[in-house]
């Protein structure tokens, strides 16, 4: 068995993705970048915007502003509020791992900590992971670096080759690789192309699964 379950936020247990990228694309439009939805999703998926700044200078011709940044942030706080939903049996798979590690959980993810904390709030798991949220914001690296997965295995005074990931992109499944950990990867569609080549230990398509394929007797 594993010594702490570790879990991403966007795409496993909030679907905020395409609310987030919906602003996110309404936003570049209007500073200049015709960019579509498509492509945004490719370019900023599983990213910190902040990290992606050179590439929105060049195509927007404009600088990269942390009014501009907040003023997203907003934007997109406004959406969220109004529309967001949890990933179809996230809560009752938190809730189950919660008690079956007695807490050994936390929320890793790239986000900045008050989306993340708003977001579980927001679907009602905030409780079962109180404080153990960290964000890639305020780690020196982000994703795909695995700062902020090593963080919250210290936090849970837990080896992180003996810490299960879940993920749902190749860059977060590259900072649970690189912490050292096993990676899940999660993947509505089925087909798990967002990890080919990754060393992703299971892909699996609904968090239902999540639940058996973690009380399962596996080798770590």
């Amino acid at each position: 068995m594993f010594e702490a379950v570790l879990f991403d936020c966007d795409g496993v247990l909030v679907d905020s993705e395409p609310i987030t990228n919906g602003v996110l694309r309404e936003v570049l439009n209007e500073s200049g970048w015709a960019i579509t939805q498509a492509e945004c999703m490719e370019v900023f998926i599983g990213k910190a915007v902040r990290d992606e700044r050179a590439r929105i200078e060049a195509e927007t011709g404009k600088p990269f502003t942390e009014a501009w940044l907040q003023g997203f942030y907003q934007r997109r706080n406004v959406r969220l509020l109004a529309e967001l939903k949890a990933v179809q049996g996230a809560v009752d798979a938190v809730a189950a791992i919660h008690h079956q590690t007695e807490g050994r959980i936390a929320c890793a993810s790239g986000a900045d900590r008050a989306k993340v904390v708003m977001q579980l709030d927001l679907v009602g798991m905030r409780p079962y992971f109180g404080e153990r949220i960290f964000s890639g914001h305020d780690q020196p690296r982000s994703k795909p670096a695995p700062d902020v997965y090593l963080a919250a295995a210290a936090h849970l005074g837990a080896d992180p080759a003996r810490c299960l990931v879940i993920e749902d992109t190749a860059t977060g499944a590259q900072a649970g690789i690189a912490a050292g950990a096993t990676v899940w990867g999660y993947c509505p569609d089925g087909h798990g192309r967002a990890f080919a080549g990754l060393p992703v230990a299971r892909v699996f398509g609904h968090m239902d699964e999540l639940r058996g394929l973690f009380t399962a007797p596996l080798a770590g």
